[in-house]
């Protein structure tokens, strides 16, 4: 590869592809999917220059990209099917502000729209990732997981290879739009957990507020029934 156009491309991806070609491509972004802070937004672009500059094909940087997405998935899932259900429950419940409640929620809307959540998973940056695990959790059968997370990744994977490959030694560009998009995501996410903490927090606080308001309440109303209904008063009847 021209060494002018490499910048921002880590040495190892690009030694990886110079001694691998389109395998190396597919091997680096199978690490991403194991590892995200691996960046495939780097890999995928580099991956469409070096087809430009006539390196690699351009249909091997597509089909070997998409292989590596697709063998990453797959290990997560693995993982996700080691683990189990039993265990991971319990690993999560005892996460702080974390209940069994949470968990079942999350279990059930997977149930129902996880085939949604593994195609369009595969195009939002860290939930690419981390969505295999509960595919694999919750047991997904295997070739449905595979032909949605190969189809999502071909997107993609395509989307960023072919504007590496259209903007030869400008590739750089896509890496930096990308990258603020995956801050934008980032962002969502953590303000979406922030909210779920404070909404936890704050709901934990409302009984034994209620139970204070309750005790309040209950010495209001006895002091009315005292007013309203006096307790006779007792004489002693002086003994002679």
């Amino acid at each position: 590869m021209q060494a002018e156009s490499m910048s921002g491309a880590p040495l190892w991806i690009i030694g990886l592809m110079d001694l691998l070609g389109a395998p190396g491509a597919g091997l680096a972004v199978a690490l991403e999917n194991l590892f995200p802070p691996i960046p495939s937004e780097v890999v995928l672009p580099l991956a469409g220059f070096a087809a430009s500059t006539g390196q690699i094909s351009l249909l091997a940087a597509l089909l070997w990209t998409t292989a590596g997405s697709v063998v990453g998935a797959l290990a997560l899932y693995g993982v996700g099917a080691a683990l189990g259900r039993e265990r991971t429950v319990a690993i999560a419940a005892r996460l702080p502000l974390v209940k069994v409640s949470d968990i079942e929620r999350t279990e059930a809307w997977f149930l129902r729209h996880g085939t949604k959540a593994i195609f369009f998973g595969r195009m939002i940056p860290v939930f690419r990732s981390l969505i295999s695990v509960p595919a694999g959790v919750e047991r997904m059968p295997l070739p449905v997981f595979t032909l949605l997370t190969a189809l999502g990744s071909a997107l993609w994977n395509t989307a960023f290879v072919l504007a590496g490959y259209f903007l030869g030694a400008n590739w750089t560009e896509v890496t930096a739009i990308a990258s603020t998009y995956s801050k934008i995501v980032l962002a969502g996410a953590a303000l979406a957990v922030l909210a779920f903490a404070v909404a936890r927090f704050l709901k934990r606080r409302r009984p034994s507020s209620g139970a204070r308001g309750a005790d309040t309440s209950g010495s209001a109303a006895r002091a009315r029934q005292a007013t309203t209904n006096p307790q006779p008063e007792t004489h002693s009847t002086p003994t002679p």
